[in-house]
């Protein structure tokens, strides 16, 4: 049986692969700044920085720390067994999977990318790339047990990506999904992503609550870069929320973002008309200047310390 996306990191669960660790947070210092929000019609949220944890608030294509990527590189060749595949050079596998994981993310990245400034990369399309390359020397996978080349590239991805950077949801994350949700508020994404990303917020929920990502956030209110095409700071990915919000009868005014970047979440979100709350609960995460929280096109309506503070900014009715 062709195996899901999630059911092939729930398969992972019981072989025990070692993942790196989710970073400690940080608590940077600032003090919450919160007021009640009773026009707030729709909820969007953040979900690299915000929802979930990860090493910079940002997804890496490329680890700085050149001892995790070799290791994510070498695990990943052992896992789906490439290195039969590959072209025999003296060292490590991971010595030549990189020298083929940079040219074609190269590739990806000189791709032209009209009308957008910021495009996003699709890891599983690098991965796609990868594995063609692997084909010419008679590279194989079991398509029964994986789905096709593209369901099989995701699921590459995935185990590539979790071996790079462990995530974990923040505490108080469901908590704060669920009192919104209670209060009748539907609730959105403005994110960029890759084609794990849902997956990843999923497993950090659990970890928490029972609660499922498909029950608290709207299917027909996500903008996920890795669908819509371009990344943040890109006004993009609002705007194409804002359409998807008003097809509901709810004006810009009437959404509020949460995100933890100045520059990437509330700047962009301000040129759209919305409300805003930036995350200041971890210091790995937060981009905001003391110049930046001043300015009027940039400083946020609201500033969270705790994920748990959105139950004073949206009361039940």
């Amino acid at each position: 049986m062709t195996l899901t996306l999630e059911q092939y990191a729930a398969f992972l669960d019981t072989r025990a692969v070692s993942w790196p660790a989710p970073p400690t947070v940080q608590t940077p210092k600032a003090k919450a700044h919160l007021v009640a929000l009773p026009e707030i019609r729709l909820v969007t949220w953040n979900i690299y920085g915000t929802l979930l944890s990860i090493v910079s608030g940002n997804l890496f294509f490329q680890h700085p720390q050149k001892f995790i990527m070799d290791l994510a590189l070498d695990k990943t060749v052992g896992e789906f067994k490439m290195w039969g595949s590959m072209t025999r050079k003296p060292g490590q596998p991971s010595e030549y999977m990189a020298e083929i994981y940079k040219r074609v993310l190269d590739e990806q990245l000189l791709a032209p990318s009209p009308g957008e400034k910021h495009p996003e990369i699709l890891a599983e399309r690098v991965w796609e790339g990868i594995l063609k390359k692997l084909f010419q020397k008679e590279y194989k996978f079991d398509a029964g047990f994986y789905g096709s080349l593209n369901e099989y590239a995701k699921k590459v991805a995935f185990f590539f990506h979790a071996s790079l950077q462990g995530t974990a949801a923040y505490e108080g994350a469901a908590r704060a999904l669920e009192h919104i949700q209670s209060c009748g508020i539907p609730q959105g994404l403005i994110a960029d992503s890759q084609c794990f990303t849902l997956v990843q917020l999923q497993r950090g929920l659990a970890a928490q609550s029972a609660v499922r990502v498909d029950d608290v956030i709207d299917k027909n209110l996500r903008a996920l870069s890795c669908e819509v095409g371009g990344r943040k700071p890109s006004d993009r990915l609002f705007k194409h929320l804002l359409q998807a919000a008003a097809q509901q009868g709810i004006l810009p005014a009437q959404v509020l973002h949460i995100g933890s970047r100045i520059v990437e979440d509330i700047a962009p979100a301000r040129r759209c008309g919305m409300r805003t709350a930036l995350f200041a609960g971890d210091a790995e995460s937060l981009s905001a200047t003391t110049k930046q929280l001043k300015a009027p096109t940039t400083r946020p309506d609201v500033l969270l310390t705790d994920l748990a503070q959105v139950t004073e900014l949206i009361a039940p009715p």
